[in-house]
């Protein structure tokens, strides 16, 4: 298992000549971010850095090592703590174990390669906890078409289809489809079947991430390689190693990075921000996005040889207004899953408010469907869902055509379904982000533009 996490080290330590030994020998490792100071207070004040390691010097001139510990322990529970003492005191050392230190190292010729054995045995523990914290993530939900991606039309059977099939390969997958079609879902149904299952699948929106931080967020950087890049950072290409990169709203990539990561794909190799290194890579790739790339390329804002690399096999979403009764067992669905996780006891949607629901085009699809039942399932007297509880912005009963909708239309939709749940949800913008598995950074930008209000 790799264990090139960066970690934060405080090194407190009032022997100035001293503290700079430990520092040199831990320095030798470029993922170590390494502070020194010279007092406990110092320290004390700057635990809001979150380090992942101290060595503690037993005798301060502000603190004894056991008390200075206490305190770091009831702000800091989790942080590994090494205390080094110039006396080679049995009980002094027991005790501290007792307390929760991590180890006790007495100052000598050989404390810091004892320093640096034990640094890294804790670095070991830490990418063990992360690789057990993520495992337990992903196996608490088990992706299965059928389950991720809910749907008796003949469109969603042969999406089963497409993706039983990409999962038996490693080849490339370009998913396409109206915004709110599950495109995520797709592609985490095609990793969790896949080979590649037991290994990260990584999520990107490129869309949502600053053009001039994508480069480092993609592939990484060195320390110092810009301002604020305080230490080593791997990109999402190397945390996906083994496992599957997916990048949503490909189309937003800029042109020169597009350039940069058509060679990435070419070479299975990424060079990190700020270093001349070329790291490989194994990762699975699949792309998703909303515009017709092919069109994209024919108007020059996409690379025509990254589209063809891109490519692979192609699955297209269809938009929920035309899957049929589909509508009514993904409401169900969700109606069942918003009463369950709010205690509260499952309502039953009325045949007049199944019909309203069938005969409505839902513009944002099976994400504002969710949106749509759950604020109903809040509004429901007497455990029923009836129509005057469904928050539809235009439903057209008895039409079965689909309007055409440009782009303000949809925003508006869209800006409509955030505010219903902001009222419904007190204004907490946390919650609602998490709700609509959109970016917080997205509500306060439409709040900002004066597209919803925080009431």
């Amino acid at each position: 298992m790799s264990i090139s996490i960066p970690i934060t080290i405080f090194i407190v330590e009032d022997n100035a000549w001293y503290g700079e030994l430990l520092e040199y020998k831990l320095a030798q490792n470029p993922d170590f971010t390494i502070r020194r100071f010279t007092t406990a207070q110092a320290c004390l004040s700057h635990l809001s850095e979150k380090p992942d390691i101290i060595t503690l010097d037993y005798s301060l001139p502000d603190g004894k090592g056991d008390q200075v510990l206490q305190q770091i322990q009831e702000r800091l529970p989790d942080v590994a703590v090494i205390a080094i003492s110039g006396q080679e005191d049995v009980r002094t050392a027991i005790g501290l174990l007792r307390q929760g230190a991590y180890d006790y190292l007495v100052k000598d010729e050989e404390t810091a390669d004892r320093l640096w054995n034990s640094v890294n045995n804790i670095r070991k523990q830490l990418a063990l906890r992360q690789e057990n914290t993520r495992l337990k993530e992903q196996i608490g939900q088990k992706y299965t078409p059928e389950r991720a991606i809910l749907g008796n039309s003949p469109q969603i059977q042969h999406l089963y289809s497409l993706i039983d099939k990409a999962a038996r390969t490693n080849i490339t997958v370009s998913i396409s489809g109206e915004t709110g079609t599950g495109k995520e879902l797709v592609a985490k149904a095609i990793h969790f079947r896949s080979e590649r299952r037991d290994a990260a699948f990584v999520a990107v929106n490129v869309a949502a991430i600053p053009r001039e931080l994508l480069e480092s967020e993609l592939f990484g950087h060195e320390k110092g390689a810009f301002t604020g890049a305080v230490s080593k950072r791997i990109g999402r290409f190397e945390e996906a190693h083994k496992g599957t990169l997916f990048l949503d709203e490909i189309s937003e990539l800029d042109l020169s990075l597009q350039a940069k990561l058509l060679r990435v794909l070419q070479e299975r190799e990424v060079v990190r921000v700020g270093s001349n290194t070329r790291v490989p890579f194994d990762a699975r790739l699949m792309v998703a996005t909303h515009r017709d790339l092919g069109q994209e390329v024919k108007e020059g804002r996409f690379r025509e040889d990254l589209y063809y690399r891109l490519l692979g096999l192609p699955i297209l979403l269809p938009p929920l207004r035309e899957r049929g009764q589909d509508v009514l067992l993904l409401a169900d669905a969700f109606l069942h899953e918003f009463c369950t996780q709010n205690s509260m006891v499952t309502c039953s949607i009325s045949e007049a408010a199944r019909q309203k629901l069938l005969h409505y085009n839902f513009p944002g699809n099976v994400r504002e469907l969710k949106a749509v039942v759950e604020l109903a399932a809040v509004l429901a007297e007497n455990d029923q869902i009836h129509p005057q509880d469904l928050p539809l912005r235009h439903p057209q009963a008895g039409q079965n055509e689909t309007p055409l909708i440009g782009n303000e239309s949809l925003r508006t939709q869209t800006a409509a379904i955030v505010q219903r749940y902001l009222d419904a949800h007190n204004g907490n913008i946390l919650q609602v982000a998490a709700k609509l598995q959109i970016g917080k950074s997205t509500i306060y930008r439409m709040v900002q533009n004066n597209e919803i209000r925080i009431r």
